[in-house]
């Protein structure tokens, strides 16, 4: 009686400590930042797993496609390993972060590269005349036009931090708007496929707020 007791007491424990018992799978690939997109998630007390197997992303509850690169190599390296096809026929909730968000577009300038064409949009990069105005942007820019659930309770306005000289156009799924040199889509949305520009993982308050927002969503 007793041994039946402490072990129910044991499961209310875990249950306490752990209510969220869900995968996160991060895919592995020859891109940079995410050992990074790692640690911001252990900062907020969710364990995710790196990989590049194709079973572990299927079983997962919800992906994170982030990167730092350059996006044809990137492209061969997913090809190669027939990951963009496992990356397009994902069910459950992804999120693609910086380049790989633009590799989730249909097409990148970069390197004439063809990409998943996931969001049906174009990725081009930035042009100006401007001696004034650097390439790539780099630093904080403040987002608007947020739409919810990805945006819940990140305020109009909210600074994020950016690295990249390719964006993404407007488009019907845009879903969070930024402007350097022209207005440009910092957040992308279609059915269970999220996409931002932007780094939140190294954005503070509001980035921490999106990464629980797709966890929690």
């Amino acid at each position: 009686m007793l041994s039946n007791v402490l072990s129910i007491s044991y499961l209310v424990l875990v249950l306490v400590l752990k209510p969220n018992m869900m995968s996160i799978a991060i895919i592995k690939y020859n891109a940079g930042n995410i050992q990074s997109v790692l640690y911001a998630l252990e900062r907020i007390g969710v364990e995710a797993v790196v990989t590049d197997d194709a079973k572990q992303i299927q079983q997962a509850d919800k992906v994170i496609f982030p990167g730092v690169g350059e996006a044809s190599s990137a492209m061969q390296y997913l090809r190669e390993r027939k990951l963009d096809v496992v990356i397009k026929n994902l069910t459950q909730p992804v999120l693609g972060i910086c380049l790989g968000m633009q590799l989730m577009c249909n097409h990148s300038e970069e390197n004439d590269t063809r990409c998943m064409n996931i969001f049906d949009v174009q990725v081009k990069r930035f042009a100006t005349n401007d001696p004034s105005i650097k390439i790539p942007q780099m630093g904080w820019n403040n987002i608007y036009d947020l739409k919810p659930p990805l945006f819940s309770s990140i305020p109009e306005n909210s600074f994020m931090y950016l690295v990249h000289s390719y964006y993404a156009d407007l488009c019907d799924e845009t879903i969070a708007v930024c402007n350097y040199i022209q207005r440009y889509s910092v957040g992308l949305q279609k059915n269970n496929f999220y996409g931002v520009q932007f780094h939140p993982e190294k954005s503070a308050d509001a980035g921490e707020q999106l990464l629980k927002n797709f966890l929690n969503g």
